[in-house]
């Protein structure tokens, strides 16, 4: 006989996904998915589908970083700084998707799929460069710094 009083686990996740794609971070890196399965399948049908790279790191490190900070695996693995993992994530994928993608916008003249493909590659760079710039406010916000001292302070002569 089933144990029926046990929570449903199935429904843990799905109650943690539905309230975590209506926080601003969760619907960020939501549209960051989105919009990178968009880009595969826009490079996909082009005739050189050899862009499709960044778009597949990048929707596979927004997933990633969904899942993280989704199930609050953040709060439990502490070796990694999540924060700035995030920030370098956000900026390096943004520089990635405007190049990437002013390259094929530029280029990509009789090939349909490959323009559309640059313009939501675009698109995709303004909305990790947003992101970036939030993750950033949320450093400046909360104080986090590169080394601590633990309240003392050094003073370093040459």
């Amino acid at each position: 006989m089933a144990d029926t009083t046990a929570s449903n686990p199935g429904g843990s996740c799905l109650e943690k996904l539905k309230s975590y794609v209506r926080t601003q971070k969760g619907f960020i890196l939501a549209a960051e998915i989105l919009i990178s399965f968009i880009i595969i399948i826009c490079y996909a049908a082009s005739q050189s589908g050899g862009y499709t790279a960044v778009a597949i790191c990048e929707m596979v490190f927004a997933i990633v970083f969904f899942v993280i900070f989704m199930m609050e695996l953040d709060k439990q693995i502490q070796v990694v700084n999540w924060v700035w993992s995030d920030l370098f994530r956000a900026g390096i994928g943004a520089l990635l998707y405007i190049i990437t993608s002013l390259i094929c916008v530029i280029g990509g003249s009789g090939d349909g799929a490959r323009i559309a493909g640059g313009v939501f590659g675009l698109i995709a760079g303004i909305l990790f460069a947003y992101d970036t710039y939030t993750i950033f406010l949320q450093i400046k916000g909360s104080g986090h710094t590169a080394a601590s001292t633990g309240g003392r302070v050094f003073n370093i002569y040459f």
